[in-house]
């Protein structure tokens, strides 16, 4: 296996990642039922956020945080919802890649989570 290198390899990594997610009891609901959006748009934007943390695009344009604060008022997030995208991603960056890179995209989503349950909590 090799390490992500480009936006392709972030694209594969993003897609693959909401294969899992859709599906998934846990979590799915959150992208198929309670949030309005449409994988077309949604698709390049979080590769964009991925592209712009682990590569340094700068091609992201948006407010994660904002997003998910809206979410969680449609529909609580929970400490297990947190643990469980975390699990698929871990699982999914740890299938497609290995490496330095590969390692950040595991350790900042693990920031991101920490960040995200702290500041909805507060809400």
């Amino acid at each position: 296996m090799r390490d992500i290198t480009t936006t392709e390899d972030i694209d594969l990594l993003v897609r693959k990642f909401y294969e899992q997610v859709i599906p998934d009891t846990e979590i799915g609901h959150f992208f198929t039922k309670v949030a309005d959006f449409s994988w077309e748009h949604h698709i390049p934007v979080l590769v964009s956020f991925w592209d712009s943390l682990l590569l340094g695009s700068n091609t992201y344009k948006g407010n994660p945080m904002v997003k998910h604060l809206d979410l969680n008022r449609l529909a609580p997030l929970q400490p297990q919802h947190f643990e469980r995208w975390l699990q698929l991603w871990v699982q999914t960056v740890n299938a497609l890649y290995t490496g330095p890179k590969a390692d950040e995209a595991i350790s900042r989503a693990q920031s991101i989570a920490q960040v995200m349950q702290y500041k909805i909590a507060q809400q």
